[in-house]
């Protein structure tokens, strides 16, 4: 569920981690944030490249044993920038890395710190980039041995042990931390502030899903906002991309079907089964509703244009060509991790094998704990394919020797009666969801409390308030930021003036002694 964006590889400097033994004593200077204007400027690239450092932190392999292996180490990697940060009690931002190398992710939150004059960091997920442990990635991904420390609380504790180290590295005692996070990271995000209140200040969850699990959400809802997103743009072009199931399976029936089916698809290799192709369209057209509604438009317009006299699978093809380009060849491309890795896995009982380790790791969380159950039902534009949890339970034994747990998010973080459960207990969350993006099928959309918010557009797609800003941004996704901005700001606010509270009060006592 990583953020779609441009590839950043600028970072990759690499140098040991500073430890400071001792803490600075000098008194703490407590205000109100300036009010500052909202910035929405475009965010060089120049900027970005500039004043990052990368750091390795000594990370303990698993925070919930004292086994004499528990304490293990490995390298941790995050990275740093102080450009914007005002003085050491002004705010940390905090970018919890998702299921991807965290090199995509840095320089997100920069219009962030622009504005809060904020300190950010940015901390990899274990087991993805270089953050890897038992020293190799061939031992790591081994067997269920090693990939057992592959779990999101270990990642949560992962991320407290950073940040309280920060605080102490940098003398930002009490410098308030915001969590962020997209995707998966947005589910993170939110759980992080639920875990550790005393760590995290407030947390937005861009995107997360935390409602896709056990029963709460209707396994077929994330297939019928990409079908809802492809029948508002064109009934017809709904209507062809339901037809062309049957067609291909039609064809692939047939002597040498498969064969016709690569040729007519200049497929790189001859397709094994139709279901490589359906897998692969499927991917193309739930992509383009979550990433890029004009995609979405520009897939039905060439659907539509194409003469009603071509069949329905020339339709089908030309939208292929009109996505990838033009190419010597489509479908399965070799040496490729474009649709044959993580996007590969949120298809419905699929967990493909793939050579990038990224993959592995997704592959072992969704066969451990992020069991989202996803079907695709008649009254959507897919094939029907409804999840059968037993399937994907044995799936996973066979892959890893053990079975998923499809119940232990809501066991561990909760979910179920959300609003009743976290309107007295929770505090300073905001989830933000495009509801064309159909991983807000499993978000939260409406406010909890006066501190639980919802920030949402009606044509906005996955993260998209997480990207980087450009100057052609629609004013909808303009209001959406600031909102956010607003509301951070009132829980900064208000953090200073009960830590001047609290100061007063203690050196009241101090004096009294």
């Amino acid at each position: 569920m990583k953020i779609p964006r441009s590839s950043c590889q600028w970072l990759l400097l690499t140098f040991a981690v500073a430890f400071l033994s001792s803490v600075f004593a000098a008194p703490l200077h407590t205000r109100k944030l300036k009010e500052r204007p909202f910035r929405n400027g475009e965010i060089e690239s120049k900027a970005l490249s500039e004043g990052f450092d990368i750091f390795h932190y000594g990370q303990t392999l698993d925070h919930f044993n004292y086994k004499p292996g528990s304490y293990r180490k490995f390298r941790q990697r995050y990275v740093v920038n102080k450009e914007y940060w005002k003085d050491a009690d002004a705010p940390v931002l905090a970018y919890l890395g998702e299921e991807d190398s965290l090199d995509s992710s840095i320089g997100l939150l920069t219009n962030h710190a622009m504005n809060f004059e904020a300190f950010q960091v940015y901390i990899e997920y274990r087991y993805y980039g270089e953050s890897i442990p038992f020293g190799s990635k061939q031992i790591a991904f081994r067997d269920a041995t090693t990939l057992g420390y592959l779990n999101s609380a270990q990642a949560l504790a992962d991320y407290a042990e950073i940040l309280i180290h920060i605080k102490k590295t940098y003398h930002a005692k009490k410098s308030p931390i915001i969590v962020f996070g997209a995707s998966y990271g947005g589910m993170l995000a939110s759980w992080f502030r639920l875990k550790y209140p005393h760590i995290a200040l407030g947390a937005l969850a861009s995107s997360a899903p935390i409602l896709y699990f056990d029963d709460i959400t209707p396994q077929n809802a994330f297939a019928l906002v990409v079908s809802n997103d492809f029948k508002e743009v064109s009934r017809d072009c709904y209507e062809t991309i339901k037809q062309s199931w049957s067609k291909i399976n039609e064809i692939a029936a047939t002597p040498n079907g498969l064969s016709l089916l690569s040729k007519r698809f200049k497929t790189c290799r001859d397709l094994r089964h139709s279901s490589e192709l359906k897998s692969y369209l499927s991917i193309v057209y739930t992509n383009a509703a979550k990433d890029s509604w004009p995609r979405v438009k520009m897939i039905c317009q060439k659907i539509d244009e194409t003469p009603t006299k071509d069949d329905i699978l020339d339709k089908i093809y030309a939208t292929v060509v009109a996505v990838s380009g033009e190419a010597k060849c489509y479908v399965n491309p070799p040496q490729s991790d474009s649709y044959s890795s993580k996007a590969w896995n949120w298809q419905v009982n699929q967990l493909p094998q793939s050579d990038s380790y990224s993959s592995k790791a997704w592959n072992w969380q969704r066969c451990s704990e992020v069991v989202m159950p996803r079907g695709y039902g008649d009254e959507t534009m897919f094939e029907a394919a409804p999840y059968n949890e037993n399937n994907f339970i044995n799936m996973c034994k066979r892959r890893y020797g053990v079975g998923a747990r499809p119940r232990w998010v809501t066991t561990y973080y909760g979910g179920h009666d959300i609003k009743l459960i976290l309107k007295r207990f929770g505090s300073n969350i905001i989830f933000s969801n495009g509801l064309k993006d159909p991983f807000s099928a499993g978000g939260v959309l409406k406010d909890i409390s006066d501190t639980i918010r919802v920030v949402k557009a009606d044509y906005g797609t996955h993260c998209q308030d997480l990207l980087p800003i450009k100057d052609t941004d629609p004013d909808w996704l303009v209001a959406m930021r600031k909102e956010e901005f607003q509301i951070i700001k009132q829980w900064i606010d208000q953090y200073y003036e009960d830590l001047k509270s609290y100061n007063q009060v203690v050196t009241k006592k101090e004096k009294n002694i």
